[in-house]
């Protein structure tokens, strides 16, 4: 049983996913289109498809050649439920794939560990009903799906931007934030987006500090939602 993993950049790949999945017996055949890989024709001999984050644009075909093709390969799993996870840009690719839109965040970069908050629906949801009511995650985004697709339940929200995860049909979900961040993975964003960071007021290494002590207990929480999307696929 394998899950198709589409990457953009070399500064994420699937991190601890990379252990959770495969700990449930999923495992991963990851593709990099940046580093040259050609993505797949079709998902055909795919169990599930992880599509992950990365400095492109969801709303612009032309900030990177293969993700029109990414979201072909999305449209295509969502019409056949195959069991779909996107990350960050992965959301966002989701959303737009579907119906959604995505625009430049309107309140700035959302970035280090920050609160979600679970919505009702959420309860009912195959991956997320147990989890805690406000949740810690990773954000490390500067665009944000600002409407949601037609057939979209909103399970999770903040203040800053609220449609922080999302389900699409019965099997696709699309999480604006990380889970699968170790500490290496996080001190690579902030070391190259540092100018940028610096130019707001936000001072990465702060950021850094902060996000990495929460680490462990993202790992606690997450990775069973990690295992548990495995174990969907599997009974595919």
């Amino acid at each position: 049983m394998v899950a198709l993993v589409i990457t953009h950049t070399e500064s994420e790949d699937p991190g601890l996913l990379g252990t959770w999945l495969p700990e449930a017996g999923l495992g991963l055949k990851v593709v990099e289109p940046w580093r040259g890989d050609d993505l797949p024709q079709s998902l055909d001999g795919f169990d599930a498809l992880v599509v992950m984050g990365g400095p492109q644009q969801a709303y612009d075909d032309g900030s990177a050649p293969w993700l029109r093709a990414t979201k072909e390969l999305i449209r295509s799993a969502v019409a056949n439920g195959l069991p779909t996870l996107g990350v960050c840009l992965g959301a966002q690719l989701l959303a737009e794939a579907t119906g959604g839109r995505v625009q430049p965040g309107e309140h700035g970069p959302e970035v280090g560990a920050k609160l979600v908050a679970k919505r009702d629906a959420a309860a009912a949801d195959p991956l997320f009903w147990d989890l805690p009511l406000s949740p810690v995650v990773v954000q490390w985004h500067w665009d944000a799906v600002t409407d949601l697709p037609p057939a979209a339940t909103l399970l999770m929200s903040s203040p800053t931007y609220p449609h922080q995860a999302f389900r699409v049909g019965e099997r696709a979900w699309g999480i604006q934030f990380h889970i699968e961040t170790d500490a290496a993975m996080v001190g690579r964003w902030a070391d190259n987006d540092r100018g940028d960071l610096l130019e707001l007021e936000i001072d990465p290494d702060v950021v850094l500090g902060r996000t990495v002590t929460e680490i462990p207990e993202i790992e606690e929480v997450w990775g069973e939602v990690a295992r548990r999307f495995a174990r969907l696929a599997l009974a595919r």
